[in-house]
């Protein structure tokens, strides 16, 4: 057990935390969080690293990518456990016959001899997942948004970047002297 929080405090814990305290907004880090965990989701065992990574260069500047990726790494034991019910899902949608998981089903996978029914279940849980996906991230970023909120007033510090200036009360009465200036200088010309 020990070994599993250490694991999971080096690899998900403190680089969130480093990108909060880097000053990151409540609301990309959830819209992050959520893509990473419904794209880690994804019921194909070994793609989810290049779909995230290719979801982060489409999005670019609009979502956080370490907290995409970390979340999507994370997100596999979760995977994992709902291959089945995307499987399930997706022969809902198309009406399709009940794929018996055996041993069987899954040497042939394994050894590469995958027949047309293990290919047409592999169909099946990824439609699954395309109609879950939406759900998924929405239920995600609703319940993301309070966290993140908490966790950047809790460990975040107030950026001093360029975009997004700190509004501290020397700023502001720095701000209002120069725009006193410049307004008494308009005045002077006109």
């Amino acid at each position: 057990m020990a070994v599993v929080l250490a694991w999971l405090n080096a690899r998900v814990v403190d680089p969130l935390l480093q990108v909060i305290q880097r000053g990151a907004e409540p609301k990309q880090l959830a819209f992050s969080a959520a893509l990473g965990v419904t794209i880690g989701v994804f019921p194909i065992c070994g793609t989810t690293v290049i779909i995230g990574g290719l979801a982060v260069a489409m999005l670019g500047a609009r979502c956080n990518a370490v907290t995409v990726m970390v979340l999507n790494l994370a997100a596999t034991p979760l995977e994992l456990s709902l291959i089945i019910p995307f499987l399930r899902l997706g022969e809902i949608v198309t009406g399709g016959e009940h794929f018996p998981l055996t041993s069987d089903a899954f040497k042939m996978v394994l050894t590469g001899h995958a027949s047309k029914d293990v290919l047409l279940s592999i169909f099946h849980a990824i439609l699954g997942w395309i109609v879950a996906a939406p759900f998924v991230m929405a239920g995600l970023y609703t319940l993301s948004v309070p966290c993140f909120k908490y966790l950047v007033g809790r460990f975040g510090v107030i950026p001093s970047s360029p975009r997004t200036p700190m509004k501290g009360p020397a700023v502001l009465t720095s701000e209002r002297r120069r725009t006193n200036r410049l307004a008494e200088a308009y005045t002077r010309i006109c």
